[in-house]
């Protein structure tokens, strides 16, 4: 059984998967260091004492080349927006670029260790890191109200432009052959897109990380409930960060001191608050994840699915992994945020997902017709 299947086992949730804080485990309140709290959490997991606090908050640029503000001027088929990525570029023409995107609630930041561990491991390989409409990016609409329509069509058009947006930045001629990443939401968007075939060609294959149809549906109906047992504000970046620890949303300390700043913006009264209201997205829950088994196995190109337990398949995907439809990886060391939690093992599932199926470095036999032209005997 997986961690999240014992963290929901008194409540009768056994079977749903956390994503990002939509999805995640009910998390404890917030305790500062003068709570006499017991060390251990409602899960038996041990809970770092205030001498564990994490590290000073990390910097982007310590994990990207580049942080861009993109701007999406308005037109009949797309509204007006400032889309933020973090880009670094591919080291050659023929270099892979990764596309990742976040789940709900999260941001570019929580791929920083996954990216900075896939160029350790892959020095050539370009990662970019967008940021979804609410999370980081703003859509407005023609009226000039931002527009936060999160449908998965919506947010599908707006991760393609911004990939789009990013090449012509960077004067590229053509868009490198690329390969979807995507965590939770994340991973219903590149299905989405990638089913849509909405970079044609260009597209090398897709990975989704810890998000499947079946599972998520179920647990949407519980999400409001969880979603009020998070702490509303916090009075530092320290305490956010802490708390994400020791309620093992993360597991991974340093991870938390990349990606959780970004999740937050302060209050005029002081307090830390959170960037994207999640409970407000409700009306786009079902429409996120309705028909993505059927969509993830029907899209073309190569399918990676990478998952922190076993028992979050749903039929339709057991189905589809034995007849060999896509690559399954578990995880059962990990939380839902396994990018985060084990950065370095994603990374190299990743990578050896991408070398599989990147063709582009292969060096194919000459054709007989040009060596009997050559006049050579074949």
């Amino acid at each position: 059984m997986s961690d999240l299947a014992k963290t929901f086992a008194k409540t009768k949730l056994s079977a749903l998967p956390p994503p990002e804080p939509l999805l995640e485990d009910p998390a404890e309140p917030y305790e500062d260091d003068t709570s006499s709290a017991s060390s251990m959490s409602s899960t038996g997991t041990v809970i770092p004492t205030s001498s564990q606090r994490p590290a000073p908050i990390v910097q982007w640029s310590e994990y990207f080349a580049q942080e861009f503000f993109l701007e999406r001027r308005a037109s009949a088929t797309a509204a007006q927006a400032k889309f933020h990525v973090y880009l670094t570029p591919p080291g050659n023409a023929k270099a892979p670029l990764l596309v990742l995107h976040h789940g709900a609630g999260s941001s570019g930041m929580s791929f920083a260790l996954f990216a900075k561990e896939v160029r350790k491991a892959m020095p050539e390989v370009g990662v970019l890191a967008v940021e979804a409409r609410e999370h980081g990016s703003v859509v407005w609409s023609s009226e000039g109200h931002v527009d936060n329509d999160l449908s998965i069509g919506l947010l599908s058009q707006d991760l393609v432009d911004m990939i789009d947006l990013t090449r012509s930045r960077m004067g590229w001629k053509e868009l490198p052959m690329t390969v979807f990443i995507g965590h939770s939401l994340g991973g219903a968007v590149v299905t989405h897109a990638a089913n849509e075939k909405m970079l044609g060609n260009k597209l090398l294959g897709y990975a989704v990380l810890d998000v499947v149809e079946g599972s998520a549906m179920e647990a949407l109906k519980h999400m409001q409930a969880n979603l009020a047992t998070r702490p509303k504000s916090f009075p530092s970046l320290d305490a956010a960060i802490e708390w994400h620890i020791r309620s093992r949303t993360l597991r991974n300390p340093q991870s938390a001191r990349a990606s959780v700043p970004s999740l937050l913006l302060q209050s005029p009264e002081g307090r830390w608050v959170w960037r994207t209201e999640l409970s407000s997205t409700e009306a786009y829950w079902e429409n996120w994840f309705s028909g993505m088994s059927k969509k993830f196995l029907g899209g073309k190109g190569a399918k990676l699915l990478v998952l922190a337990g076993t028992d979050r398949l749903d039929k339709e995907l057991m189905i589809g992994q034995m007849q060999g439809k896509f690559q399954l990886q578990v995880f059962p060391a990990a939380g839902h945020y396994l990018h985060e939690d084990l950065p370095e093992k994603t990374a190299e599932v990743v990578i050896e997902f991408v070398k599989r199926n990147d063709r582009s470095s292969l060096v194919l036999p000459p054709k007989v017709s040009d060596l009997l032209a050559q006049g050579k005997k074949v």
